[in-house]
């Protein structure tokens, strides 16, 4: 693993899914990769549905971004329980994604429309 991360802006309109109904739309997604890792889409706060995401206490420590902050989403077939990620005060190198929501995709679907 490289100690370098890359964030750049992606095309297109991306959705994410939570239990069928769609909890966001954007067209302003970043893309970061982070090694031999698969990249992970950041959506903005701020085209997001926050009313479906609860904050719970679980955090993790990544050296190159930061202490990540989980929410569950509250979806109408129940909890999907740390869904999403979200890094309030990246390092200076992650800066980008400050205010953006990473999700798991094993617990919901991203797709360009």
């Amino acid at each position: 693993m490289t100690e370098t991360i890359s964030i750049r802006p992606i095309d297109g309109t991306w959705v994410v899914r939570a239990g069928g109904a769609v909890i966001g739309e954007s067209t302003n997604v970043l893309e970061l990769t982070e090694g031999d890792f698969s990249p992970v889409l950041y959506f903005p706060r701020k085209d997001i549905a926050m009313a479906f995401l609860d904050g719970n206490e679980n955090t993790s420590r990544c050296p190159h971004k930061g202490v990540a902050q989980y929410f569950n989403i509250i979806a109408k077939s129940g909890p999907l329980v740390d869904a999403a990620w979200s890094y309030t005060d990246p390092t200076p190198q992650a800066e980008e994604i400050r205010d953006h929501l990473a999700f798991y995709t094993s617990k919901v679907t991203l797709e360009e429309v």
